[in-house]
């Protein structure tokens, strides 16, 4: 035994990472992104992006970490929700090292990992989280032994969202950082603002953002565009922290890097009383300390897994949390 040092693989959508830590501490933090050169992620291209990258990944991070791989006593890795065919290149190759280390291997919740970094990185004890990515939108509170799922997207993640419209409007993948960039300059243009009860809908607004393409200016529709999905946001997370009574906001997922994102919400925040508190942009993305961090905290409840099969449909709150 070498410490308590844990090791994980990630890789959900278009990222395969390796986070190493010893409890709480992370040791290292090493990523491969796979940007297609233009359109969408293509699954074959990213399986064989994911298989390349993995060896290099790996090293680095034990290197980062100065540590041996024989010194790692726990594997973690994603086994959902995500596109089947990266998840099952990183089940693989997480099952692959559990056995030759004869370690234990926890397959853990994805959305599960933002919320847990999140808390790690901020401080943060017992907020209302949002949950923000390209697959996922989701507005989360714990209660009762689960991460329960109080709002959420009703068709697309709103990181999808900007990807597709970027891709629409001629703009490199991913999406979201070009879409902030522009909307700096731009001016408001009306566009569909769809809440339902505690639930958004983007679709909609990213139908009517494209069709705009041809009569608007760029700038003005970025603007319009992230404006008007973000104030659907803070609007569910408000109703949320009114009804929870709690008195934090978590922000996590690769669009929590979005500045204006976090303008929003904190406004929000300092009218109700409430502290925001936002995942460093290192951690916002896909990364492998995130899942490190959660299969850590299922390992230190005694929890144990006999299968290790990937889930692409696992829910947030279909997961029993024991540690907390």
């Amino acid at each position: 035994m070498f410490g308590h040092r844990k090791y994980c693989t990630l890789n959900s959508r278009n990222t395969f990472g390796v986070g190493i830590i010893d409890d709480s501490k992370i040791l290292s933090n090493v990523k491969a992104v796979y940007v297609p050169l233009k359109g969408g992620i293509i699954p074959r291209e990213l399986v064989g992006h994911h298989c390349d990258k993995a060896k290099e990944i790996l090293e680095k991070a034990l290197k980062e970490a100065n540590i041996k791989l024989s010194d790692i006593e726990v594997i973690a890795f994603s086994a959902g929700p995500g596109m089947p065919p990266a998840l099952k290149v990183g089940a693989a190759i997480a099952r692959y090292l559990a056995l030759k280390l004869n370690v234990p291997i926890i397959p853990t919740s994805h959305c599960i990992g933002h919320i847990e970094i999140g808390k790690l990185m901020t401080g943060a004890k017992d907020p209302v989280t949002l949950y923000v990515s390209g697959g996922n939108t989701q507005t989360i509170a714990f209660t009762e032994g689960r991460y329960r799922v109080f709002g959420e997207t009703q068709d697309q993640g709103v990181g999808n969202i900007f990807d597709h419209f970027a891709r629409e409007a001629g703009l490199q993948h991913p999406g979201g950082p070009k879409i902030e960039a522009l909307a700096k300059t731009g001016k408001w243009i009306e566009m569909p603002y769809v809440v339902k009860g505690m639930d958004v809908s983007f679709s909609g607004i990213m139908t009517n953002a494209i069709k705009k393409l041809k009569t608007e200016k760029l700038e003005d529709l970025c603007y319009s565009l992230q404006e008007t999905c973000f104030a659907m946001l803070t609007e569910t997370v408000e109703r949320a922290l009114a009804h929870t009574d709690k008195t934090e906001v978590l922000l996590t997922g690769g669009v929590a890097a979005n500045s204006r994102l976090k303008e929003m919400l904190d406004i929000m925040c300092k009218e109700r009383g409430a502290k925001l508190f936002a995942v460093p942009r290192e951690f916002s993305g896909d990364n492998g300390c995130q899942i490190a961090v959660a299969g850590l905290m299922m390992h230190k409840a005694g929890v144990k897994f006999e299968d290790t099969k990937i889930n692409r449909f696992w829910r947030t709150d279909d997961v029993d949390i024991p540690y907390l």
